[in-house]
């Protein structure tokens, strides 16, 4: 399917807005959360171990604080998409203004495009470990693995979030080159 540059930059726009108010709300969760019981599940990613998620998962015994670590980590598979397709038609609309034409550089910013969709379901992956830790009890191998998935899924929205910087830029540019031409 061929979009056209007013569609393409019309998707990229609302999957953008529709992010930034997700992750506005997972934030807000999550800060409700950290203020309540010390951790949020942010904190989550940043921990390797099996006795640094059990000693996390402690402060989060009495249950709103349950109810709030199991809401935070469901909104934030609404916006593993929502920010994985914004972050996509950036890399796209970066690739279209860049490197317009085939050839290398086309195909090179192509497969980069992937990335933040490949980043979104390693988030997706890094959750439902943390789900399985928080539900079944944590284990090294798990921490392990969604530290794993945490760090692929950086990779991938930062590759995303470099080429819609990219795609930023390259409209701008564009615009003072058209008042350039007038």
């Amino acid at each position: 399917m061929q979009l056209s540059r007013k569609a393409l930059n019309a998707r990229w726009a609302w999957t953008s807005a529709a992010a930034f108010a997700a992750l506005a709300a997972v934030s807000l969760v999550d800060a409700i959360l950290k203020a309540k019981s010390g951790f949020g599940t942010a904190d989550l990613q940043t921990v390797p171990t099996d006795w640094g998620i059990r000693w996390i998962m402690d402060h989060w015994i009495s249950p709103p604080d349950s109810a709030l670590v199991g809401f935070g980590l469901g909104l934030d598979y609404l916006f593993m998409p929502l920010y994985g397709a914004a972050l996509f038609y950036g890399a796209i609309v970066a690739r279209e203004r860049y490197a317009p034409g085939p050839g290398r550089m086309r195909r090179i910013l192509s497969a980069l495009a992937i990335a933040p969709v490949a980043g979104a379901l390693f988030d997706a992956c890094e959750n439902g470990l943390q789900i399985v830790m928080l539900t079944q009890g944590p284990s090294q191998v798990l921490a392990t693995l969604a530290a794993e998935a945490t760090m692929a899924k950086f990779a991938g929205v930062f590759i995303g979030l470099a080429l819609s910087l990219a795609a930023v830029v390259g409209l701008f540019a564009k615009r003072k080159e058209e008042g350039a031409k007038s």
